[in-house]
């Protein structure tokens, strides 16, 4: 999975995605912090290749990507929009290829800005990376080669809080950057920062009005920070070999960034530092039982504005959630299966 698969929907309740064989599942909150409804099917009946990217807008909706079979050998990109998580899902949208036809040629992945236009990103069989856009009254423009050379796969996608949509994408000892200049607008590829990154861990977060900030692990096995116009730095070592996700909330009246991942030992590890100040340091506590080696971790804020984390393990379909206690701190509520 590629983007933020535990949302909070536009009424308040949570909800997950789940690639599961040839579908995409989902289950959510009856109600805000309520019982979990079972597994269900989104998008309809299209038989789908394992592998799913989720972006959100200012609306709360969600925007799911995945890739289908077409004839023999060949493969083309599905959409769907979720509008409430107890709602239906519209049935998957063909949106096509980036290069016409061809076989899958990597993972997607997805933002929303704040007219609510989804943005697909996704490698091309050149090794730059190809964008298609929703028009704002509907449909979709052409797909754009927005360039690049060399582009591994793990994009990382993310909406700012201007508004305009960004994109972050591993190359071979470095991190290409696009931005659009206006709300609209084609991203533009606007640097080039060298960096030892390792393919598949990128993850961007909005962190104030004119940043965004991308975490990824380096070749040493450190978690990095950096955003653009200044130089990558060294937060802590990564608590484990997967991606880690992150979220800003108010711990005790203070803006912080709140860090999650798979530790080595199996475990959830937990950082939180002041945002935007990495210079202030990070510490890993671990929590929770020991995990599948698939497990993934994500991070929300529920409708009482309460860290939630959870995890979930694609062989199992087994889904933990804990939440953030009423206290100061970060004390968890026990995790617990739902």
């Amino acid at each position: 999975m590629n983007g933020d698969w535990l949302l909070r929907g536009r009424d308040g309740r949570l909800s997950v995605y789940l690639p599961s064989d040839d579908a995409v599942l989902c289950r959510a909150e009856r109600a805000p912090g309520g019982p979990w409804s079972p597994p269900r099917t989104v998008g309809g009946d299209q038989k789908l290749h394992p592998v799913l990217a989720v972006g959100q807008g200012a609306d709360d909706y969600a925007h799911l990507v995945s890739w289908r079979p077409t004839t023999k050998g060949e493969s083309g990109l599905v959409h769907s929009t979720h509008f409430r998580p107890l709602l239906a899902a519209l049935d998957w949208n063909p949106v096509g290829h980036p290069d016409k036809k061809g076989e899958r040629t990597g993972t997607p992945a997805v933002a929303v800005d704040e007219q609510g236009r989804a943005h697909l990103f996704v490698r091309n069989k050149g090794g730059g990376v190809s964008m298609l856009a929703q028009k704002e009254k509907g449909g979709w423009e052409a797909w754009r080669d927005l360039k690049g050379r060399d582009v591994q796969d793990g994009l990382a996608a993310v909406t700012g809080e201007s508004g305009r949509v960004e994109l972050y994408a591993p190359v071979p000892g470095g991190i290409l950057y696009w931005r659009q200049d206006e709300p609209g607008a084609e991203p533009v590829l606007q640097e080039t920062v060298q960096a030892p990154v390792r393919p598949g861990t990128l993850y961007a977060l909005a962190t104030s009005p004119e940043s965004t900030t991308l975490y990824y692990t380096d070749d040493a096995g450190d978690l990095c920070a950096w955003r653009p116009g200044g130089k990558p730095v060294t937060l802590l070592p990564s608590a484990g070999p997967g991606p880690v996700t992150a979220v800003r909330c108010d711990l005790d009246g203070h803006d912080c960034t709140l860090l999650a991942q798979r530790s080595a030992g199996g475990r959830v590890a937990f950082a939180a530092y002041p945002t935007q100040e990495e210079s202030a340091g990070a510490w890993w506590a671990e929590s929770g039982p020991q995990l599948p080696v698939d497990a993934v971790v994500s991070l929300a804020i529920d409708a009482e504005d309460r860290v939630v984390a959870a995890t979930l393990s694609p062989s199992t379909g087994r889904l933990l959630l804990t939440r953030r206690k009423a206290e100061p701190g970060l004390a968890l509520e026990a995790w617990r299966e739902v």
